[in-house]
C-alpha cells in the first residue's frame, strides 16, 4: 500500500466527500465541516490541511496549525484521522511525518498534540514518532 500525502489547497467534491466519511470516525460530536470551513482552512496562513491518498482515494487527513505567540512559534497537530479501510499501513504516520516537516520548515521548535487515552493505536504512533507525553493539564471552557 503506497501512501501518497500532499497539502489540500482547494475545496473540491472528493474533499467534502472524504470529510463527511472521515470525520464521523474521530468525532461522535461534531458534524463534517462545511464547504465554507473547509475553505477557511486551506486559505488560512496558520493552518495546513494534509490529506493522505491510498491508489488515488483520500483515506486520511491531518491539521497543523502554526501560531505566534511572545515565548516563540507553536506548532500543534489536530484531528488526526484514518479511514478504518486503512489503518495500519503507515498512513497516519505519512501524515505526521509531513506535519512535523511542515513545522520544522516554519521554524518551530516543538509540536503539541493531544490524543484520547482510548485511541491506543494512535498513542502507540505518536510514542513511536518520538512525541513524549507531557505532565500537564488540559482545561476546556465551553462558549
Amino acid at each position: 500500500m503506497s501512501v501518497v500525502v500532499e497539502r489540500a489547497t482547494e475545496v473540491t467534491p472528493e474533499l467534502i466527500s472524504a470529510f463527511e466519511l472521515l470525520i464521523p470516525q474521530l468525532s461522535s460530536s461534531n458534524p463534517p465541516p462545511q464547504s465554507s470551513e473547509l475553505q477557511e482552512i486551506v486559505s488560512s496562513d496558520s493552518s495546513v490541511l494534509f490529506i493522505a491518498r491510498v491508489d488515488g482515494k483520500i483515506v486520511g487527513s491531518l491539521t497543523l496549525a502554526t501560531f505566534r505567540i511572545p515565548t516563540g512559534l507553536r506548532a500543534w497537530i489536530e484531528d488526526v484521522v484514518v479511514d478504518s479501510s486503512a489503518r495500519g499501513h503507515g498512513v497516519g504516520e505519512a501524515l505526521n511525518q509531513a506535519a512535523l516537516a511542515e513545522a520544522r520548515g516554519r521554524g518551530a521548535v516543538t509540536v503539541d498534540l493531544t490524543s484520547r487515552p482510548s485511541r491506543e493505536a494512535a498513542n502507540r504512533l505518536y510514542q513511536k514518532l518520538g512525541f513524549v507525553q507531557r505532565e500537564t493539564n488540559v482545561y476546556r471552557f465551553t462558549l
